[in-house]
């Protein structure tokens, strides 16, 4: 299936995890690129535009690796909620997601070369009502910063609070290895 040599271009430590358990060789490489997009977009059009411009970043190594980006992003009522700045951020966002449903999107770009393919998937999440204190328990005992919504469905509070899912599990982690794969062997 591995073609060519692969490069990751994400610090998640669950992307890197998803990948490993995929048995997939690569290196992690990282660039700082602006996240910044059009309020015109919708959630599915957001998480692919980043994703591609992470990719075109990667010009140079693109010629002799295939390499894959990924932007994860939490849609709710017509919101997009990020990565939280800090505990008061995560604790509002927790509240929004508490006893509703919400939509996990990630773009996912595999570029070699001048190819570049995107494509992305969403998953319904939906959670039962939590309580302040549970909140506050998993901000002090988790890292929700690096998480787009403000949490990770394989953290505590995905077993506590997740009541069902509609779609991909490894979306919601940031990595839809399902399409993921398919990508891969058909690039």
């Amino acid at each position: 299936m591995q073609r060519y040599p692969l490069i990751l271009a994400s610090k998640s430590p669950r992307r890197q995890e998803l990948l490993a358990a995929m048995n997939l060789e690569f290196h992690v490489v990282l660039k700082d690129v602006d996240e910044s997009y059009s309020k015109k977009l919708e959630p599915a059009q957001i998480a692919v535009f980043i994703a591609e411009k992470k990719a075109l970043a990667f010009v140079k190594e693109r010629v002799h690796s295939l390499v894959i980006t990924a932007d994860t992003i939490v849609a709710f009522n017509g919101e997009i909620l990020g990565k939280p700045s800090g505990p008061g951020e995560a604790r509002e966002m927790l509240t929004k997601l508490s006893g509703s449903k919400h939509d996990v999107y990630t773009g996912v770009t595999l570029a070699h070369g001048a190819k570049m393919i995107s494509f992305y998937d969403v998953t319904e999440v939906y959670f039962k009502p939590i309580t302040a204190e549970q909140i506050d328990y998993y901000i002090k005992h988790y890292n929700p910063y690096d998480k787009a919504g403000s949490y990770g469905i394989q953290d505590w509070i995905g077993l506590i609070a997740v009541e069902k899912i509609v779609g991909s599990y490894t979306n919601v982690m940031g990595m839809p290895t399902e399409k993921l794969y398919t990508a891969i062997s058909n690039f």
